[in-house]
């Protein structure tokens, strides 16, 4: 009875690149030697060993470097549990990385904030310097002032002690 044995296509069918044909192949090899097939196992002494022993053959020659996939409904089932699987993997593996990734970012984040609360301490303490250098500079200003009044005041009692000391000589 030969449309009880499985059948199968070349993975290039599948409308598959090369790498994602190669990545096919090499998910092939690892879920199909590893698995027993649900198939031959619930038929074995039952009157159905040539579709067990097909079916196994089949999944041995597509696994083994021939590009095949085979279409009997347990291997089918068990490349797909197998991507299932691996696609539950890499769906927690993204999940651990955004996780890893937003953690970062949020102490990045606090540094960095950190860095500019503390720059903006150091412009503030900064700014107050020039204040009080502002407020020094105003000082020296008024004493300056102050200074030339004295001078000139003393210039003056200088002049009017001249004055007086020679009117005081002329007696």
């Amino acid at each position: 009875m030969t449309s009880a044995l499985p059948s199968s296509i070349p993975v290039s069918q599948l409308g598959l690149s090369a790498s994602e044909a190669q990545i096919f192949h090499q998910q092939q090899q690892i879920a199909l030697p590893n698995q027993a097939y649900p198939h031959s196992a619930s038929t074995r002494g039952r009157g159905h060993a040539r579709t067990s022993a097909s079916t196994s053959r089949a999944a041995s020659a597509a696994s083994s470097g021939h590009g095949r996939l085979v279409l009997d409904p347990g291997s089918l089932a068990v490349l797909g549990q197998h991507f299932e699987r691996l696609m539950a993997a890499i769906q927690n593996r993204v999940e651990q990385l955004s996780a890893q990734t937003q953690t970062s970012t949020i102490h990045q984040s606090s540094r960095a904030g950190a860095a500019m609360a503390a720059a903006d301490a150091e412009i503030a303490r900064f700014r107050e310097i020039i204040r009080q250098i502002d407020e020094l500079e105003t000082e020296f200003d008024k004493v300056r002032h102050i200074r030339d009044i004295v001078k000139g005041f003393r210039a003056r009692v200088d002049s009017l002690e001249r004055k007086m000391d020679a009117r005081g000589s002329r007696r």
